[in-house]
């Protein structure tokens, strides 16, 4: 019963955060802040020093997991925060699967707005002359691809689908 209220929590937490990443392109670092502390006490309670550990783990891991896709423009930092403050919650192996599924999450909604726009064609005319002609070509002023996408809408999506689907992990 205590999980379930801690997984409530979580998905709280996120739901603030994708107001948030909606209304102002931004996760505030009290957020962030908060979600660190409420998912490392909650280990910390439930499993007293082995839980804090797993947790500590955990955040290290959604961290990590992100810090590429921050590193080479694809994300913010706020959302590789997010998938931390997720870590803290989850624990090492259940955010492998809540990242995997975020990815994902982030894929699909993002062939959505493509979609939506009716610009997919146009972005894979694009990446098709970038590999034909083996160089970078820069998106118009207007493409889908020049616009915030709002990730944490895709983290906290992918986390709910892996509170009932763990493919990695027990």
């Amino acid at each position: 019963m205590e999980q379930k209220l801690v997984g409530l929590l979580l998905l709280g937490l996120l739901a603030v955060a994708v107001v948030s990443d909606f209304r102002r392109h931004r996760i505030s670092n009290l957020l962030i802040l908060s979600g660190l502390a409420l998912g490392l006490g909650s280990h910390f309670y439930l499993d007293s020093v082995d839980g804090l550990g797993s947790a500590f783990l955990g955040v290290l891991v959604g961290f990590v997991l992100f810090l590429p896709f921050y590193s080479f423009g694809g994300m913010a930092a706020g959302d590789v925060k997010l998938m931390a403050v997720v870590g803290g919650f989850l624990g090492p192996v259940a955010t492998v699967s809540a990242a995997a599924l975020s990815l994902i999450m982030g894929s699909v909604f993002g062939l959505l707005i493509l979609l939506y726009k009716k610009q997919l064609f146009r972005l894979v005319q694009r990446y098709w002359a970038m590999a034909s002609l083996r160089t970078y070509i820069a998106p118009q002023a207007d493409d889908a691809a020049r616009q915030r996408f709002p990730y944490a809408i895709a983290i906290f999506t992918g986390t709910l689908i892996s509170l009932f689907w763990q493919p990695f992990g027990p």
